[in-house]
Parts: C-alpha cells; structure tokens; sequence
C-alpha cells in the first residue's frame, strides 16, 4: 500500500512539470518576433538586358574579282596586322601590271625623243608637253595596275579574331563579295536602354564618383572581372518604347566577351538615409503591400506601405513607415487586424543577419 502512494505521489509530480512546461512552451509559441525599420544609406543595382560588341569589328571583303586561290586563316583563328588571310588568283592583274609597265617604258622613250626635239626647236613646245601628258597617264595607269594587283592579297588591317569563311577555296568571287569578318575583343561597347524615369535617376546621381561604373552579368550568371564605365548616352529617346541607348566600355583582357553576345547591366543607384524592413514583415493585398504596426497597447494595426526598391530580403520603403514604428515580422498568417498580442523585440539587422544565414545553408 505504501509502495502504491509513492508511485501515485511520484506519477502526480510528472503530470504536474510537464504541465508546466507545456504551459511555458505554449506562453513561448504565443510570443511575436517584432522588429523596427532600419535606417541608412545602401546601393541597389538596376538590371538591363545588353547587346556586347567589338569596338572594332569589321566585314572583310573583296576589292577585286576572281577565283579565291588561298586561304591562310580559319574561323576563330587570332590574327596580327598585316597578317595574309585570303589571296585571289592574281595571273590577269599581273599582265596588267606588266602591260603597264611597258606602256611606261614606251612613253618615257617617246618623251625623251621628243625632248631631244623640241630642244632643238624640230618640234613645238605643245608635242613636248603632250609627250609628257602621256607619260604621265602611263605612269597612272601603271600605279592603278600596281594597286589591283595588291588587292589580290587581303591582309588583316588589325589584331584580331576571324569570323565564318563565306566562301570556298577555288570559288568565283566578285568584287566587294563578303569573305569574312574581323573584331578585335581587346576593348567591347555594350549597349543597354534605360527607361526615362530612371534616365532621370541617373542624371541626377551622375555627379557622384562611381554612378558612371557598372558591372555585367554574363549568360551565365557569373559576374565579368572586369568593371564597365557609362561612357555615352544617346541624343534621342525611343518614342516607340520610351527608352534611351547607354554605352559602356568593358576592358576584355582575357577575350572572354566576344562581339554579338547578350547579357546584363548591373547600373548601381546610391540611395541616402532610406527607410528599409525585412520582406518577410510585409503581406500583399490587391497588390498593395501592407505591414503589422503594434501600437503602444501591443494591438496590431495594419498600414500601406510604398516600396521603391527590392533587395535580397529587404525593401526599400518610401511611404508608411518611421524609424519609431514597430512592425510584426513573423507569423503574420496567424494573426489579425486589431488583435493584441505578445511580443520579444529583435533588432533589424539581427533578423537580417539570421535570414541571410538561413538562405546561405
């Protein structure tokens, strides 16, 4: 019977703690984390979809007509200046050159004879000065046989990559027929259109030292090495879209940008002394943004907000909120509009911290 009475006092002592500890666990779970609004000055980046191309980028093409006899570079090949890339089939032009030639030789004879003449008062100044005419027009068409066989022979004008062969060794081309193209990567343009509104944010924000560098992400989404400069703005607007033409100037050491590919701008906008609160604090209605402010009776009173900027986990907020207010940062889902709740405050940067953690596991 004793025995009895200690396990009944001994199971009534258990029943009691853990009633107690789920009464503390429930107190616990009825507490809110509330926070307030942060205040400072941040950078945000605005994103443009961007063309990149080659500063020098050119079509190389034929001056002359004829069957293309070589070709001494291939497709994506690295090429020096001056350096020999197509030769076309130079047998006509060279007995042209020699044909010139000769009628050189022939006129400068003539010249010399007549001037013997005319020295001798035989001929008239006017048959020496014709001589001389003709020797000169010889002596043209000598420098223009001269450059149509040098045509024969296209040379990179600059260092750089070739692009696709067009045409075939042995096919027949014509004068000024595409062969290939040529960029040099060494320094790329990239153009991206910024809507007006945020044209006039930039103008606004250009006397700052670094608002003309902007970064570029890749197809890939990897970040490019190298940091860009706004270097250009077009004159004009857009009417059909509303936008306007930026360029920036990337340096390409590595030749990793190549002419024709696509990516995106990362433009920094400097924004001084914003208000900002985690995204999780906030819930959408009708596509209007609201938060939970607890007032000094601990009731929850939701308020509108405006949102200028998004960031990774944080708005910017341009309207409804203060440094002063206390705002419900989670288990929004569980309450309602005027209800009173308990809470355990939390600074800001604190529920930053942990939700920048959360997502870096």
């Amino acid at each position: 019977m004793q025995r009895l009475i200690l396990f009944l006092g001994f199971t009534l002592i258990l029943v009691i703690t853990s009633c107690k500890q789920e009464q503390q666990k429930m107190e616990l779970e009825s507490k809110f984390i509330v926070t307030s609004p942060i205040q400072k000055d941040t950078t945000i980046y605005k994103s443009y979809v961007c063309q990149i191309k080659a500063i020098s980028h050119i079509e190389v093409r034929s001056m002359e007509k004829g069957y293309l006899q070589n070709i001494y570079a291939d497709e994506g090949q690295f090429v020096k200046k001056g350096q020999l890339l197509f030769k076309i089939a130079p047998m006509i032009y060279q007995a042209e050159l020699q044909k010139a030639q000769a009628n050189v030789s022939f006129a400068e004879i003539e010249y010399q004879n007549t001037k013997s003449l005319a020295d001798s008062s035989i001929v008239s100044k006017n048959e020496l000065a014709l001589a001389k005419a003709t020797l000169d027009k010889e002596k043209a068409e000598l420098a223009l046989a001269q450059a149509h066989l040098s045509f024969t022979e296209i040379r990179a004008p600059f260092d750089g990559y070739v692009g696709r062969l067009m045409e075939r060794l042995g096919s027949l081309i014509e004068e000024g027929a595409l062969l290939t193209t040529l960029s040099d990567n060494n320094k790329m343009w990239v153009y991206f259109n910024v809507p007006e509104s945020e044209y006039l944010d930039y103008t606004s924000q250009s006397k700052k030292e670094n608002q003309k560098k902007v970064k570029l992400k890749m197809a890939n989404n990897i970040i490019f090495d190298q940091i860009g400069v706004v270097e250009t703005i077009e004159a004009d607007f857009n009417n059909e879209t509303g936008n306007i033409a930026f360029r920036a100037t990337f340096d390409n050491p590595k030749h990793i940008l190549r002419h024709g590919e696509t990516g995106s701008i990362q433009m920094p906008i400097y924004l001084d002394n914003v208000i900002m609160i985690p995204q999780i604090a906030t819930f959408d209605i009708l596509d209007k943004k609201y938060v939970y402010v607890v007032d000094e009776k601990n009731i929850l009173n939701s308020r509108q907000i405006t949102v200028g900027y998004e960031m990774p986990h944080m708005y910017v907020v341009m309207n409804g909120l203060n440094t002063g207010d206390k705002i419900l940062l989670e288990g929004l889902g569980k309450v309602k509009n005027s209800e009173k709740i308990e809470y355990e405050f939390e600074p800001c940067e604190t529920a930053l911290s942990k939700l920048n953690n959360l997502h870096a596991e």
